[in-house]
């Protein structure tokens, strides 16, 4: 094993003398960094995040759960729950909200503009997909939140798909990881369904749905951009059935159709909010059938076309449909030799969205996608706020595209190997000298940040 000695020459020549260096690529420096950065002095002896970070610690783990986020409206900070191990001394948050120990973070940022990037990992303790709703605290709410506080100083995945720039090009700013449930790191970086379909109105305001294969029912809204690109605002579960179809006014109003699973067609309405929130009416069956389509008539009216195919032969049928109220009055049933309508493809003047499925790189087959007339094959997903950790044992899914790796401290193959390619390493639960890698993982997160022999080895560190 290397001495302690050689690390630190290794770690002198990556960062070139912390502060005084000159500008470092980013993922070559080295920062101070902690595990578990919200139990202070309560498990381990770290202080407060305030204390930490006037030390030059520039990694802030929080571990946090959606236990109780539809009533309180946040997220909670601890180990085994809300509350657990939590150091609320010394200038932390008296509460276990989440919204207030970011705050804490971003008031320190505000006050120390020419900080070393720093990173708040978050380490998902529970299972986010199982929130069926922006308001029950899925992932969408995650990244509002982490807008809302860091504002212009949060540094957004998505615009740094390949790699960071260097570390001056990113002072004064933070930037969010995903860490923990690995079910709900992946879901941010993917979804998966079957039988997408796709509305898109004059002010390009975009509704997908689709179903999960098993009997439920979820949605997407988002927003066509200048660039061609979609923004995906808003996503959760709106009823059971399978192959739903959506149509989508000028106004925000829409209608979606879908088969129940046993050949009983049914829709609700809805209204499109502009933060991409759809209000939905209770679901109300009207015919029998299988594999139902719509559209309005005209883009600013509230009437509406149905075709669907008959469950017994080949033949379609149509329904004329009428807004009224959080309902539509349905007339003139009858058979048709129009086709139904391509419910995976919607335009309007000149964009046009089309949805499907296909695997990405390692994603699943099922990977909702979706292209316009200026983009082509992307995922439809979160935004890109926050970056996502790949640990050692992950799936190929997750390792796809990570910038961040990461591993217990003993794993120091991974950390040596995944260093000497080029990705962004931290070794959680680093509390001795002889757990060093050469070169050193750039987090390499303790517990006691402040004994001589980690304040030797990270002598060097950005900050």
């Amino acid at each position: 094993m290397k001495t302690l000695l050689g690390v630190l020459s290794v770690v002198s020549v990556l960062v070139s003398g912390g502060t005084a260096a000159a500008d470092t690529p980013f993922a070559s420096a080295v920062f101070k960094a902690t595990h578990n950065s919200y139990s202070g002095n309560v498990e381990g002896a770290k202080n407060s995040l305030p204390y930490q970070l006037d030390r030059g610690v520039r990694y802030l783990e929080l571990d946090i759960h959606d236990n109780g986020y539809g009533s309180s409206g946040d997220y909670g900070v601890g180990h085994d729950s809300p509350g657990h191990q939590v150091d609320h001394s010394g200038g932390n948050p008296a509460s276990n909200g989440l919204r207030e120990w970011l705050r804490t973070v971003d008031t320190w940022s505000a006050a120390h503009p020419d900080h070393a990037p720093i990173v708040v990992m978050l380490d998902l303790k529970d299972d986010l997909t199982d929130n069926a709703s922006f308001a029950a605290g899925n992932l969408s709410a995650l990244n509002k939140e982490l807008a809302g506080v860091f504002g212009s100083r949060l540094v957004l995945a998505k615009d740094h798909p390949s790699g960071l720039p260097s570390v001056d090009a990113l002072r004064g700013k933070v930037l969010t990881l995903l860490s923990g449930d690995g079910k709900s790191r992946t879901e941010y970086r993917r979804d998966v369904g079957y039988h997408p379909a796709v509305a898109l109105n004059g002010r390009g305001q975009i509704v997908e749905v689709h179903d999960s294969g098993s009997g439920s029912l979820w949605y997407w809204t988002g927003t066509y951009g200048a660039d061609g690109r979609v923004t995906w605002l808003r996503h959760g579960r709106f009823d059971t059935g399978k192959t739903p179809a959506v149509a989508l006014n000028d106004n925000g109003q829409l209608v979606e159709v879908h088969d129940s699973g046993s050949g009983a067609l049914w829709y609700r309405t809805g209204k499109l909010g502009s933060d991409g929130e759809i209000t939905w009416s209770i679901s109300r069956k009207y015919d029998s059938g299988v594999l139902p389509t719509v559209r309005f008539t005209d883009p600013a009216s509230t009437t509406v076309r149905e075709i669907h195919r008959s469950q017994g032969s080949s033949q379609n049928w149509a329904w004329k449909g009428v807004f009224d109220g959080d309902g539509v009055v349905w007339s003139g049933n009858a058979k048709t030799s129009d086709a139904r309508y391509d419910v995976t493809v919607a335009t309007r003047g000149s964009s046009r969205v089309s949805v499907w499925t296909g695997a990405d790189g390692a994603s699943s087959a099922q990977t909702l996608r979706y292209s316009t007339d200026r983009v082509t094959g992307q995922r439809i997903r979160y935004e890109q706020t926050a970056f996502v950790e790949f640990q050692e044992g992950n799936s190929a899914e997750l390792k796809q595209d990570a910038l961040f790796y990461a591993a217990p401290a003993g794993s120091k193959s991974f950390i040596t190997a995944s260093r000497q390619a080029g990705r962004v390493v931290r070794g959680w639960d680093f509390d001795s000298a002889g757990q060093a890698t050469s070169p050193l993982a750039n987090y390499p997160a303790t517990n006691r940040p402040y004994e001589g022999w980690y304040l030797e080895l990270t002598a060097g560190a950005v900050r």
